[in-house]
């Protein structure tokens, strides 16, 4: 089985040379060109491109995170559990590989203490795209890995995916 990167490398060929068109679906079909740079069969040449319907997407994203990803920190007295922004990222990649995400602001206090990060992330479906945005703030004092706005950002990012779906049980799973 030829792996994902020769695949995409040998769409990205393909398209560049005309020899894929794209549907009113937004799906790839593809020409000859694409099948001699995979050693695959022909049945087992990809046909609808790396995007899904965003309900498929959601669905995915809404699953529990193995609890082998999730990290707990205290803060001030209180045992949280996270998941790291990188696992996220990860998850993302994984499960929306057409998501994009952008800081939409970053503020800081007006006594200059903390400072909070707007974060907007966008899933884009065959039949849809959708976002959600979320905030993070922290103390410009706090200590440890990052500065303020890493910190800041990477929690706004993980709270806008977890608007999404991802992670989101670890919100309400003391209720369960």
């Amino acid at each position: 089985m030829a792996s994902l990167g020769l695949r995409l490398k040998a769409v990205t060929w393909a398209l560049r040379n005309g020899a894929a068109t794209v549907s009113r679906g937004r799906s790839w079909e593809m020409g000859k060109a694409c099948r001699r740079f995979s050693s695959e069969s022909e049945n087992d040449v990809p046909t609808s491109g790396i995007s899904r319907p965003l309900s498929e997407i959601l669905k995915e994203l809404n699953k529990k995170v193995p609890d082998s990803v999730i990290r707990t920190r205290v803060e001030d007295g209180f045992s949280m559990k996270y998941i790291p922004w990188h696992i996220v990222n990860r998850i993302m990649n994984l499960h929306a590989p057409e998501w994009s995400g952008e800081v939409r602001s970053v503020t800081y206090s007006p006594d200059g203490n903390t400072v909070t990060v707007a974060y907007r992330v966008t899933l884009y479906g065959t039949d849809a795209e959708i976002f959600r945005e979320s905030t993070g703030t922290t103390s410009v004092d706090d200590k440890g890995y990052g500065d303020a706005v890493q910190k800041a950002e990477a929690m706004a990012f993980r709270r806008a995916c977890a608007r999404l779906g991802l992670g989101l049980h670890l919100y309400h799973e003391d209720a369960l």
